[in-house]
């Protein structure tokens, strides 16, 4: 199984970005989707996810990034506009199975990162 992120980058305060995530070796709409992002020196935090039951997002996010995908691309989407400097950080996908996560289990699989700056 691999994720594979891209779509990252620079980009000024107001601007927009689209990270990409494909996924491989499983069927990503048996999953449920997700989104985490780690600014430095601060924990790794979930910015949106996506399950059979709709989508969720942080607070420091709702009204400007939206979560997506293509399950015949086997592709995650994260769009984000109206960028902030506060959300400069390394962005990753995560895919997991909603029976698992409910009960706390971790995502089983993960991206290797991307990283987003957005400057002021």
């Amino acid at each position: 199984v691999d994720l594979v992120e891209s779509g990252g980058g620079l980009v000024q305060s107001g601007g927009s970005l689209r990270l990409s995530c494909e996924a491989s070796g499983i069927t990503l709409d048996h999953y449920t989707i997700a989104w985490f992002r780690q600014a430095p020196g601060k924990e790794r935090e979930v910015v949106a996810c996506a399950s059979g039951i709709g989508p969720t997002y942080a607070s420091s996010v709702k009204g400007r990034f939206t979560v997506s995908r293509d399950n015949a691309k086997s592709t995650m989407y994260l769009q984000m506009m109206r960028m902030k400097p506060e959300d400069t950080g390394v962005y990753y996908c995560a895919a997991g199975e909603f029976s698992r996560l409910r009960v706390g289990v971790p995502y089983d699989y993960w991206g290797q990162g991307t990283q987003v700056t957005v400057s002021s």
